[in-house]
């Protein structure tokens, strides 16, 4: 099925996009716990306060097993069942180190370490420079951190591309964007050292609507990686809010 224009009549006259992105999350979640190995788990965050920020996060658990090529049925998959696509961009890069002033607080009882997350762009990400510097900053952050990024954007009614700020603050550009960039897209980055390079990588896709949305690659670890199947969970949970 195709992607529909939330935030313009005639569906936002029906709907509101806030129905799409306070389901979507625990949608994706619920399709994650069917792929991601033993000893990993996901759970949606929506937090809503001068803006809107809305993400799905998978975390590792200390106590997990080793993880194989296979599974015993309860678990995920892995490297070995699926493989990504070439990255769009892979460059020798280093983050810049900045500011940061937040806490941070884990229950060490549970043990779990933040791998990826999955951000869902609201209009508040991108409507002032404050919020979006703010949301670049946190991706940035997060992918210093060795954490993997994954940015889903279908906001048509804000002409910005967080990812490629993203890429701009750290001093990097993907030569695979339209100039200018596209508005809805979806993209997955991650940062890793590879035979004592640090290399960016990023799997992007030019959202449009009336196209089905693409599947980005998940990473766990530098090794461990699992689909993203964005076409699969954006319907299901337009078929349970009943969009059509």
């Amino acid at each position: 099925m195709p992607l529909r224009d939330h935030f313009r009549p005639p569906l936002d006259d029906n709907a509101s996009w806030e129905e799409l992105h306070g389901g979507w999350p625990m949608v994706i979640v619920q399709q994650l716990r069917k792929q991601l190995p033993d000893g990993y788990v996901a759970g949606p965050r929506v937090h809503l306060g001068s803006f809107v920020e809305i993400d799905v996060a998978a975390f590792e658990k200390d106590e997990s097993p080793l993880i194989s090529g296979t599974t015993d049925g309860n678990g995920g998959v892995a490297t070995a069942v699926w493989a990504p696509a070439r990255p769009s961009l892979a460059v020798e890069t280093s983050l810049p180190d900045f500011d940061e002033y937040e806490v941070r607080i884990y229950d060490a009882k549970r043990g779990r370490h933040l791998v990826a997350a999955i951000e869902i762009v609201s209009p508040g990400n991108k409507d002032r420079p404050e919020h979006r510097n703010a949301f670049i900053a946190k991706c940035a952050a997060l992918l210093q951190k060795g954490v993997a990024v994954s940015i889903v954007d279908l906001v048509t009614v804000r002409q910005f591309n967080l990812y490629a700020e993203v890429l701009a603050f750290i001093g990097l550009s993907d030569p695979t964007l339209s100039d200018p960039p596209p508005h809805i897209y979806a993209t997955s980055c991650r940062w890793v050292k590879k035979e004592k390079r640090a290399i960016l990588e990023a799997w992007s896709h030019v959202l449009t609507v009336g196209q089905p949305l693409p599947t980005l690659p998940l990473w766990l670890t530098a090794d461990l990686v699992v689909p993203l199947d964005l076409e699969q969970s954006y319907e299901q949970t337009c078929h349970d809010l009943w969009i059509t």
